[in-house]
């Protein structure tokens, strides 16, 4: 017998002892994770790491009750359902909770080419991060490093429902990273770059990696501050995607429920540039958050959460869709002991013109390539992030910049902002290079 076929006889049977302990409902769910990893710094590896776990967990509803608990896969299912069971008769009653409805239940599982078998060998990481750090370092200019990992894994999820629901999944996936130094003294730099795959051929070759890191560090050298004032900025792809995620955010139907997103009062209504579309698509073949059902066993569809800059969805699971009187959209993920709405694979949509011509457009401006600091207020909208990147003089980019902020509200930037054609969907969440007006920058 399978592993696998193992852990799916295990939740099963927690189910039904679920039910023979008296619980109305119940599922029960296995969450594998899988890894292997190797650090080095400086030509020397520092660590190399092996990690796995299978966390269980069941869930049992009594009436309008409802209680979760935690357990290692050898865990005695009767004991484990009967306290369940006991906590949840005392819990107080959440008209909103229960398994998902049975006609959403996922009836076939899409093929999605989650699986790479290729065997990555310890050495193998250990190469590669090698080739990627002695990569960054033969930059000019580049003086120290950070270090660099590769890392190869798998995770997975396997799901019983006391309503005849079995299934499960597997995906792979394998990642490169360093990070390195230019510059001496009080004028030092830091970036990186990353590649993450759930195919090992798909990943981008340590060397390119190593290369992009240490020019991008090097390019940074000497920054100056700027003025205060309103500027545009152009959101450099890896920053972009934190704007797609503050999208995804704010469409969470679980921050809507309890009315702590800012466009809680806006399905239907325009939240965005005319040409601004936004997609969540569970199902794109390679996808790093792709899945043939969701942590309630419901079938998934594509949808365009909005659409020509109009709001047209939530992201919901079962319970929070009941909340708001809607449907679930198959977007429930599951904790431990808990489901809870997310994205899928997120992305702002490509539009028209390109990056250089998008760049070229700006008089003067700010190209921002690295955020930080914790200034986003879901509830109202503010916007406030230390930034760093490049100023633009003339549609092109003159000289780094740092230790300055950028503030504005989210309702504002998305109605002001404008989408390149240069999406890579190699990202859970995605997001071309983006324009968007009226930022004030607070410098000197």
């Amino acid at each position: 017998m399978s592993d696998q076929q193992k852990l799916l006889d295990r939740v099963a049977a927690l189910v039904e002892a679920a039910k023979k302990a008296g619980a109305d409902a119940a599922d029960a769910v296995v969450i594998r994770s899988r890894s292997n990893s190797a650090s080095v710094r400086l030509g020397k590896v520092e660590a190399t790491e092996s990690a796995e776990s299978d966390d269980m967990s069941l869930r049992v509803f009594v009436g309008a009750r409802v209680s979760s608990v935690s357990a290692t896969v050898g865990s005695d299912p009767v004991a484990l359902a009967e306290r369940a069971v006991a906590m949840a008769r005392v819990s107080p009653e959440d008209p909103h909770q229960g398994l998902a409805d049975t006609n959403r239940l996922a009836q076939e599982f899409p093929d999605l080419d989650l699986i790479d078998k290729t065997e990555v060998s310890p050495d193998r990481l250990k190469e590669d991060a090698l080739a990627a750090e002695e990569a960054a370092m033969t930059v000019a200019g580049v003086t120290n490093s950070s270090g660099a990992t590769a890392s190869a894994g798998s995770g997975g999820l396997v799901l019983a429902t006391s309503h005849g629901f079995v299934g499960q999944y597997a995906v792979t996936r394998f990642s490169r990273s360093v990070s390195v130094i230019a510059g001496e003294g009080t004028k030092m730099e830091r970036d990186y770059d990353y590649s993450s795959r759930l195919h090992f051929s798909d990943l981008e070759a340590p060397e390119k990696i190593g290369r992009t890191a240490g020019e991008r560090a090097v390019r940074r050298i000497n920054p100056r501050r700027v003025k205060t004032g309103v500027f545009p900025v152009v959101y450099d792809p890896r920053v972009a995607r934190s704007i797609a995620g503050h999208i995804a955010s704010a469409i969470n139907g679980a921050s809507v429920a309890r009315k702590t997103s800012f466009l809680r009062d806006m399905m239907g209504q325009r939240i965005a540039a005319e040409g601004v579309v936004v997609t969540d698509n569970p199902f794109l073949q390679r996808g790093l958050s792709s899945r043939p059902f969701d942590g309630e066993g419901v079938a998934g569809e594509p949808i365009t959460p909005v659409e020509q800059g109009i709001l047209k969805h939530w992201l919901l699971s079962s319970s929070v869709a009941r909340e708001l009187g809607l449907e679930t959209n198959g977007r429930g993920s599951r904790s431990s002991s808990s489901v809870n709405p997310s994205a899928t694979n997120f992305a702002i949509e490509p539009g028209r013109t390109s990056a250089e011509e998008l760049l070229k457009s700006v008089k003067s401006g700010f190209y921002v390539t690295e955020v930080f600091g914790q200034g986003v207020n879901m509830i109202t909208g503010e916007y406030s992030r230390g930034a760093s990147g490049f100023w633009i003089e003339n549609g092109e980019l003159a000289y780094p910049v740092s230790e300055i902020t950028i503030a504005s509200n989210l309702k504002q930037m998305f109605l002001n902002m404008t989408a390149a054609d240069d999406l890579d969907r190699n990202f859970a969440t995605a997001a071309p290079t983006l324009l968007i007006e009226g930022i004030t920058i607070a410098g000197e």
